[in-house]
């Protein structure tokens, strides 16, 4: 148990620092956001680029992998979307919660643990979970979103089909699939450059963890609660499930290769992790941020408790 405690406790203690930093001083609220663009807009970008591009196309990406955490995600929506539906939830909080049950945060929580407990394999796993993520999991969510919205079938594929642009424009995804193109080119680039990037890369899972903690500094505690427990069952519970669930069964459909004890336990904690960062933000755009709030404080607490037991079972 202390050797699995030696890999949760610097997690949540640099986000108990960054909090404690916020509120007690000498940081304020703005600049964790001036840290956490540099960690998105830059830090983040480099490392998936670096962790790509050194590697070949088919080490990079494993298709056993991206399938199981795929189907653990899309299982955890419809699940989180019907157990809702039978409840009565209203369609604006039922997006919420399929949301924060399924969305995780790969690169803010889950890289720094992997980078503790994988770290040769750190930044792959990082790009694969961004893969799914980045271009299904976030969007679909986001349509599921808009779709509670009262506006015409027109209206909805049009912000859709922004939504697919913004999220190819983001750096975190420029920088991925420039590091693809370096690796199916087969370009070695100079070394001045390499040290550079790892530098940045180095950079990423302190400074991450410490914004998620400063970044709960403030967040409204006002809302539904029980609605936010379910979220945070959802989040820490159901999607970790459900991916070992899909980690069994895909490969017993055939066609699927088994993945290595490595990769096998780091889908299901990938799944584990809270939810991502933005959560409360994007959910005050539809009047529902005290319950995202609660959600996210609730699911970046209980992490530690349902981590270290999940790593209890899979090491």
């Amino acid at each position: 148990m202390l050797e699995i405690l030696a890999i949760t406790f610097p997690i949540f203690a640099l986000v108990a620092l960054g909090y404690g930093s916020v509120r007690l001083g000498p940081f304020a609220p703005s600049d964790m956001r001036a840290l956490g663009l540099f960690v998105m807009n830059v830090a983040l970008p480099a490392l998936l680029f670096t962790a790509v591009a050194e590697q070949s196309v088919t080490e990079t990406l494993s298709p056993a992998y991206l399938s199981v955490f795929l189907a653990g995600g899309l299982a955890t929506i419809a699940a989180t979307w019907a157990w809702h539906t039978a409840r009565g939830t209203g369609p604006a909080r039922k997006a919420i919660a399929v949301m924060g049950s399924t969305c995780p945060n790969s690169g803010y929580v889950g890289y720094p643990l992997m980078l503790l407990l994988l770290p040769e394999k750190a930044g792959l796993i990082l790009a694969m979970n961004l893969v799914v993520e980045t271009f299904v999991l976030i969007p679909l969510t986001l349509l599921l979103l808009e779709s509670s919205r009262p506006r015409s079938g027109a209206r909805l594929g049009t912000r859709a089909r922004r939504a697919v642009v913004e999220v190819a424009r983001r750096p975190m995804v420029l920088g991925l699939l420039a590091g693809v193109a370096v690796s199916l080119t087969g370009l070695s680039l100079p070394s001045g450059v390499t040290r550079l990037l790892d530098l940045l890369a180095q950079s990423t899972g302190a400074i991450a963890l410490f914004v998620i903690g400063g970044s709960l500094v403030g967040l409204p505690v006002k809302g539904n609660r029980a609605l936010a427990t379910e979220i945070v069952a959802g989040k820490l519970l159901v999607h970790p499930a459900l991916t070992a669930l899909a980690l069994v069964a895909l490969p017993a459909l055939g066609g699927l290769t088994i993945l290595d004890p490595d990769l096998r336990m780091a889908v299901i904690l990938s799944a584990a992790v809270p939810m991502f960062g933005i959560y409360a933000l994007l959910a005050q755009d539809y009047g529902h941020e005290g319950i995202a709030s609660l959600a996210l404080l609730g699911a970046t607490a209980g992490a530690f408790v349902t981590l270290t037991g999940l790593l209890a079972v899979l090491s």
